[in-house]
């Protein structure tokens, strides 16, 4: 499922090669902001400023991780699985696709099941 976004907050978001840099290490594995100071190379300040903006975009999604040790931080994963910018005659228009996992197929499926047959008993 594709959603189309406003393209200049999009393009804003995306503007830093820091925020591009995140994305990546993102899609991998969940990292943590000091993962990605330190993976990256950026200072957590201006790593924590990028993260925002990308979760406020819906690029990324924040878990709260529990360590054995009772600690407990923020992670962070990727939630983009593409993004497209076309060029329209009124102008761009961004689509992103984002990751759904087996818990938002199932409920998207489970859904769709439930209108379905909704709409069966309807019509009979």
């Amino acid at each position: 499922m594709s959603e189309e976004r406003d393209p200049d907050a999009m393009f804003a978001a995306l503007c830093s090669d820091d925020a591009r840099e995140i994305l990546v290490a993102a899609h991998s594995e969940p990292r943590s902001a000091q993962e990605f100071a330190d993976r990256c190379d950026i200072s957590l300040p201006t790593v924590y400023r990028r993260v925002n903006t990308l979760v406020d975009q819906g690029l990324l999604k924040e878990n709260l991780q529990v360590d054995p040790d009772g600690n407990h931080y923020t992670v962070y994963v990727s939630n983009l699985d593409s993004l497209e910018f076309a060029l329209e005659t009124a102008g761009f228009v961004a689509s992103v696709r984002l990751r759904r996992d087996i818990v938002d197929r199932f409920g998207e499926f489970w859904r769709d099941l439930g209108g379905h047959s909704a709409e069966r008993t309807d019509h009979q």
